[in-house]
């Protein structure tokens, strides 16, 4: 009987494009409040303040999907290298015959 094939790993490509897309959404949505405080005629650093503690607690609500979508991707492929890892450790154990 053949041993199950480990699950499949997204690639490196797909993981950091998916942190970077978030990444970036964050960023956006810190300027989005900073320029809008900065139209409001709220003076520099005090906006940057501000916006930086507003859009933490958006991101959470507004980027939960965005969120979830890079959590299940690192999650994959965690799962994906701690299955090929258990999968070498039996190999060596001498556990399962070589294919």
């Amino acid at each position: 009987m053949a041993a199950p094939e480990p699950p499949k790993a997204p690639s490196a490509t797909q993981t950091l494009g998916a942190m970077w897309l978030y990444s970036l959404l964050r960023f956006g949505l810190f300027f989005a409040i900073w320029g809008v405080l900065w139209v409001a005629r709220v003076p520099g650093f005090f906006a940057a303040g501000i916006a930086l503690v507003l859009s933490i607690p958006l991101s959470f609500v507004l980027l939960s999907k965005q969120r979830q979508k890079m959590a299940a991707n690192l999650e994959q492929r965690i799962n994906a290298r701690k299955s090929r890892e258990a999968d070498l450790d039996s190999k060596l154990a001498g556990d399962e015959p070589e294919s």
